[in-house]
């Protein structure tokens, strides 16, 4: 397990939330239920995102967009089209009786069978405070040439939505996750984007063999020289190249994603505060009741209510 793998454990695709549109000029699609993460791209055609705050982004066939909601947004023909929103589309509204896609065995489809533009939508609940800090590495839209895996995908997903087979939902929603992640890694891969310290720290033979340790065993009892001792180098040159790349030092990561997993530990209906320290690493709650409410600023009970 690494920090990239652990944040997308828990982003999958599930039935309605896919979504397969053919358009023809002038249409509008609206995205409007605040879906946290919404994958779009096309098969064929060309049209623009329409986000709040945000400049027209263009997308054509060869382009896979991510865009962060929960803010609501726009597919277009053009930007200075004046057609209605055929549609609203969503996590929670791409069924027939609001007008989303068509659900029936095989293909879910909306809009003209000899529509110009084909496109796949998936939209992506992403919650708890794991799924928060995946958001927060994302701009409010992104845009990813399909190439590599990501075109082997679009070309599955191609071959798929075209027919009705048995199953074909499940294989659907795989291969949406499989372009997300796919887009998601190609885009922090980018020389351009402004990617988190811990993701380009993953390249480091040293620090991201450390990052791969921690997040692999989040609960084990690591100390620096422990980790400076698995990446084979002295304890100083470890927590200073680490602090160096990460942006923190080494236990104090370790204390924020334990913080984290535990944020969403402390919401489920049957696990206990203790419970809770344990499968995070601490031998007592009262250890861990002070590290949450030192990273978090609030206690675990809080926290709990505040979420109940």
């Amino acid at each position: 397990m690494d920090a990239f793998a652990d944040l997308l454990r828990g982003v999958r695709a599930n039935g309605s939330v896919f979504g397969h549109s053919i358009l023809s000029p002038p249409w509008s699609l609206r995205f409007a239920d605040g879906a946290p993460l919404t994958l779009c791209g096309l098969l064929r055609g060309e049209g623009w995102i329409m986000a709040e705050a945000q400049a027209p982004q263009r997308i054509t066939v060869g382009e896979a967009v991510v865009v962060r909601g929960p803010q609501p947004f726009f597919f277009v023909d053009d930007p200075a089209t004046n057609a209605p929103a055929a549609t609203d589309c969503g996590e929670h509204r791409a069924i027939p009786a609001n007008g989303g896609t068509v659900h029936r065995p095989g293909r879910r489809t909306y809009g003209d069978p000899d529509g110009s533009t084909t496109l796949i939508v998936g939209a992506y609940p992403v919650r708890g405070d794991i799924g928060e800090r995946l958001l927060k590495a994302l701009p409010p839209v992104l845009t990813v040439p399909v190439d590599g895996d990501t075109a082997a995908v679009r070309e599955y997903i191609a071959a798929e939505v075209a027919l009705d087979r048995p199953g074909q939902q499940v294989v659907l929603d795989r291969l949406l996750d499989w372009l997300l992640v796919c887009t998601l890694r190609a885009w922090f891969d980018r020389p351009d984007t402004s990617a988190p310290a811990w993701y380009t720290a993953l390249s480091d033979p040293i620090v991201g063999e450390a990052l791969r340790l921690m997040h692999d065993d989040p609960a084990r009892p690591w100390t620096v020289a422990q980790l400076a001792s698995r990446t084979g180098v002295s304890r100083s040159a470890f927590a200073r190249r680490f602090t160096t790349l990460v942006g923190q030092p080494p236990l104090a990561y370790l204390t924020e994603w334990r913080m984290t997993i535990a944020s969403d530990l402390l919401i489920e209906p049957d696990a206990t505060i203790a419970d809770v320290a344990n499968r995070v690493g601490y031998a007592d709650a009262f250890n861990f009741s002070a590290a949450f409410k030192r990273v978090k600023g609030m206690s675990p009970s809080n926290h709990r209510s505040q979420h109940a």
